[in-house]
């Protein structure tokens, strides 16, 4: 099995996709000290003695996990054009949208305006949305 965004994405909601990310992130202790065995202190029937160990990806999990990660980054990004349109339609300016996105409103407006480009919209529906957005900031 190919490990790719486009494989996982069709496979992966955006609730599950995430929440697997968070799950392998977790595993992985980031150790450069592979191969080596900790030492326990405690007795091999005490459930305490697993609390310090670690553990790393193998390399299939490590793949999901960059590849989960693009797929989140995607989805996550698809809903920022019903995001901006829902604010604007609530009345929210560029400023605000902007702020809540984290750049400038021009550099907001500007994507808001590829992703309207991008989105398939027929020609009406595009026309309205455009409209919604107003003249860049």
């Amino acid at each position: 099995m190919r490990i790719t965004p486009e494989v996982l994405e069709s496979e992966f909601s955006l609730t599950t996709a995430a929440t697997r990310l968070e799950f392998l992130s977790r595993r992985d202790d980031g150790s450069t000290t592979l191969n080596t065995v900790a030492a326990r202190e405690h007795d091999a029937d005490d459930w305490a003695s697993i609390r310090g160990m670690t553990t790393t990806l193998d390399v299939t999990e490590a793949l999901e996990l960059l590849a989960l990660g693009e797929v989140v980054s995607r989805k996550a990004h698809s809903s920022q054009l019903t995001g901006i349109r829902a604010a604007l339609r609530g009345g929210a300016g560029w400023d605000e949208i902007a702020e809540a996105l984290g750049v400038t409103p021009r550099e907001a407006w500007d994507s808001y305006a590829r992703a309207v480009d991008g989105a398939g919209l027929d020609p009406a529906a595009a026309a309205g949305a455009r409209a919604l957005a107003g003249g860049r900031p």
